[in-house]
């Protein structure tokens, strides 16, 4: 890349960065409601991106070969039994994520 080419780069990631960080003020200002429809999204979308990434890490996973959903099925039950004890999510990611990676490291 041209020395031109590297700032118009580094403005429209400025540009971009900055439109997402202040769009949501300025289409929803503070001294009106929020709108039905985004305070929806808002409840159901959290939800929803936590069950793709569920689907996602598992789309792979072979019942039938190799070491059999093992190591993800046991990191599933860390991270429910993690969460249904301290109910903290990171807490919860943080330790399915470990023991997901010491199981595939040292055993499988």
């Amino acid at each position: 890349m041209t020395w031109t080419e590297q700032m118009i780069t580094i403005g429209m990631v400025v540009l971009g960065t900055a439109l997402t960080r202040f769009l949501p003020f300025i289409l929803f200002p503070g001294d009106k409601p929020t709108p039905g429809y985004i305070r929806y999204l808002g409840k159901v979308l959290p939800a929803a991106v936590f069950g793709l990434l569920v689907i996602y890490c598992l789309k792979n996973v072979s019942l039938f070969s190799g070491s059999r959903g093992i190591p993800e099925g046991l990191a599933i039950l860390v991270v429910v039994g993690l969460h249904l004890w301290k109910r903290q999510m990171l807490l919860s990611i943080a330790g399915g994520t470990l023991c997901y990676m010491l199981l595939v490291q040292t055993i499988f």
